[in-house]
Formats: structure tokens, sequence, C-alpha cells
């Protein structure tokens, strides 16, 4: 599944990041990489950004980034 489609309290992992690579590059610079666990925080009332934890930092990426980054979702997290 894609992060976008992720709903607020639920845990995941990353599998994937596409995009071109200036976007690829810029979200790897905010920490999100391949097989970091993330949590998502919310969605900004109008559903854009959405704030995620990974690594104990809050992080906000718009829905057309998230759009490109493929996480499994983990079940049984608290």
């Amino acid at each position: 599944m894609r992060l976008d489609q992720m709903r607020e309290g639920q845990y995941g992992r990353i599998v994937r990041i596409g995009g071109e690579s200036r976007l690829r590059q810029r979200i790897l610079e905010m920490g999100l990489t391949k097989g970091s666990e993330i949590y998502i925080e919310k969605y900004a009332p109008l559903k854009d950004p959405l704030e995620l934890t990974i690594r104990g930092c809050h992080v906000s990426l718009r829905v057309k980034e998230a759009a490109e980054i493929d996480v499994e979702r983990l079940t049984g997290k608290k």
C-alpha cells in the first residue's frame, strides 16, 4: 500500500521510495529510508499534509510526496 493510503494511528514499514530523483533525495534526507518503521500521527484538517513519526521525530509530508512511498502495514503494534 502507499503511505498516503494509511490512516491516523496506523504503523507501517517503508518498503520502497519512488519518485523523481530530487523528490526521492529530499525524502531520504528527511530520514525516511527503506526498512524504517513509521507511525501516522494525523492528517491536517484538509487532509494535506500528513504528520508521521519516524525514529522519534515528527515529520510532515505532502500527500503527493507520501504517494511515492510504498509501505507494509504493521498490525498489533501499540
